[in-house]
């Protein structure tokens, strides 16, 4: 299947259910004042966000207000909107080969399939010709520096790692170490995810900052939240937290096809106006893509 079909059927859950609550609410129907609020109301329960929401609204009050409206008008219309609203976020992951190594510190809580978006990252920057290393900062879990190492045999990434509970800012010194002597192209850094106590994260991302700047005073280059589109509105809050804790510079939200609030990434774009860099739907290697957000678009309205 291509990744536009991966994508619309990932993104099916979504649509199904925001193309039902449509379908009930807009079978042969008058666009009148009482519709529209209804269909507020049910783009704002799918995670669309009251901005969103209220702007499709008033596109279908200025073309269709008292005439009769059909649900794919409606969705046509949800497609517009979201796509503007995507477009400027929708930014590619810039490695700049000024810096080599391009460092990315990658953070979220866990369970978003952090290490995962690290590993698919590695294969993508491997298979358009650059040098991966990879830092296996995650030392609270061995399942996460097990499942990097692998990572790096099917990519051919150098992995450096510790045991567990060793200390992650001195994996990634190390790890920036061995990337400058291979003459590695990016360093992508997988963190601990530990939302339960704020000052230990935010301790802990800083430490890694500051240990690797004593290499490079400019890293990290990027920093990469990933959100797990499952998590709804609380993804919201995460954005928050560690925009405060690591400065968040991009996004990239993962489990898209395990959940019907797949909307929730056009809420994030309107708040925060971060870039996103990539979308998942699936585990497979191949189901992590850059965004592109008419496509999103379409997949989320239903269309083809």
């Amino acid at each position: 299947m291509s990744w536009l079909g991966r994508l619309r059927a990932g993104l099916g859950r979504s649509a199904g259910s925001l193309g039902q609550s449509l379908a009930g609410t807009f079978g042969k129907r008058r666009l009148d004042e009482a519709a529209l609020a209804e269909l507020e109301e049910l783009l704002i329960a799918a995670d669309l966000g009251p901005a969103v929401a209220a702007e499709v609204a008033g596109r279908l009050r200025e073309r269709k207000f008292d005439a009769e409206i059909e649900p794919r008008e409606v969705r046509e219309a949800l497609a517009e909107v979201v796509a503007e609203r995507l477009a400027p976020v929708a930014l590619p992951l810039n490695i700049d080969p000024a810096h080599r190594p391009h460092v990315v510190l990658v953070v979220g809580v866990n369970g978003t399939g952090k290490t995962t978006t690290v590993g698919k990252m590695a294969r993508h920057l491997a298979a358009a010709g650059q040098r991966v290393v990879l830092a296996a900062g995650d030392t609270f879990r061995a399942a996460a520096i097990e499942q990097l190492q692998i990572w790096g045999q099917r990519t051919g990434a150098t992995v450096v790692a510790r045991g567990v509970g060793s200390d992650a800012a001195a994996v990634a010194f190390e790890a920036l170490q061995k990337a400058r002597a291979e003459g590695a192209d990016v360093l992508l850094i997988d963190t601990a995810g530990r939302l339960q106590n704020k000052d230990n994260l935010m301790a802990e991302l800083a430490k890694i900052g500051r240990v690797i700047a004593k290499l490079d005073y400019t890293a990290p280059h990027d920093v990469l939240l990933v959100l797990d589109a499952t998590t709804g509105q609380n993804a919201l809050s995460q954005v928050e937290v560690f925009g405060e804790v690591a400065a968040v510079t991009g996004l990239a939200m993962t489990k898209l096809d395990g959940t019907a609030r797949g909307g929730v990434l056009v809420a994030l774009a309107t708040r925060f106006g971060l870039p996103v860099h990539f979308i998942g739907v699936g585990e497979a290697a191949d189901d992590l893509q850059p965004f592109e957000p008419e496509e999103f678009a379409r997949a989320l309205a239903g269309l083809d």
